[in-house]
């Protein structure tokens, strides 16, 4: 059981709900705890697409500061890397993820969006990473995953200004990928979670693991990624399905195997 982050799983759709009051801090338990939350959904048959939520009012607004002060750097050195592992963890559900992004999501908990696949965030929402202001930089992936998203230069004026940006902002310079009114965010994402529901499991498991690692290496070895996921599929009964139903003119009916 877990006391800070838990999974509510409703018609094909997990999420993972942060509910650590008053502004879901994340402290090394609730990191943990994520992580746990990651793996089950990642292996949970029943579930198709998955939503990381932190509530009505805000969705993370950063690391535990006062857990972090009192740590060393031998503490630190040994903490990062269970840091970015239980962040890791969340970017390698092999199913749609969508932070659906409400009030604040600052320094961990920016990371934290940056690892699912979409973004939906209210209109009252400010993001950012504002480790420079403490003296620190982004330690779960900041310096790493915002870059690739949004391009070096956008992410070292976030990085170094440490200033917080609106959705608007957000929105193009594609940091987020959808503005709704904040009333709407999480109704906006379980929307988005359920197109995919009944879908193709397996390959959008391929397609996601695919883009993924083919952005961290070279164009060739990209491709050979794609075509050895590619070809996996053929023995997949959701290809053959597929397949039939478009010859057939019928929708296909998908079962993941």
């Amino acid at each position: 059981m877990t006391e800070f982050v838990r999974v509510e799983t409703a018609d094909g759709i997990a999420t993972i709900r942060l509910d650590r009051p008053k502004m879901n801090a994340l402290n090394r338990q609730v990191q943990e705890e994520i992580a746990a939350c990651a793996r089950q959904v990642d292996t949970d048959p029943a579930v198709y697409a998955v939503i990381l939520y932190g509530g009505e009012r805000v969705f993370a607004a950063g690391a535990d500061i006062k857990e972090m002060a009192g740590m060393s750097y031998a503490d630190m050195a040994a903490h990062s890397r269970v840091l970015q592992d239980c962040f890791t963890a969340v970017a390698r559900i092999g199913k749609p993820v969508i932070a659906a992004i409400t009030g604040y999501a600052l320094g961990g908990g920016c990371e934290l969006a940056l690892c699912a696949d979409f973004r939906v965030a209210g209109e009252g929402a400010k993001l950012g990473q504002p480790e420079i202001t403490l003296g620190i930089i982004p330690g779960a992936g900041g310096t790493q995953r915002l870059p690739r998203l949004i391009g070096p230069a956008r992410a070292k004026d976030l990085i170094y200004s440490g200033r917080h940006i609106d959705a608007t902002e957000a929105l193009a310079m594609g940091l987020v990928d959808r503005v709704v009114p904040d009333a709407d965010v999480y109704t906006a994402a379980q929307t988005w979670a359920a197109s995919f529901v009944g879908g193709p499991s397996l390959a959008l498991r391929a397609a996601k693991q695919a883009i993924d690692s083919g952005l961290d290496v070279d164009l060739p070895t990209g491709l050979e990624l794609e075509r050895l996921h590619f070809s996996a599929l053929f023995a997949t009964t959701d290809a053959h399905e597929g397949m039939t139903a478009f010859t057939t003119k019928r929708p296909p009916t998908f079962t993941s195997h």
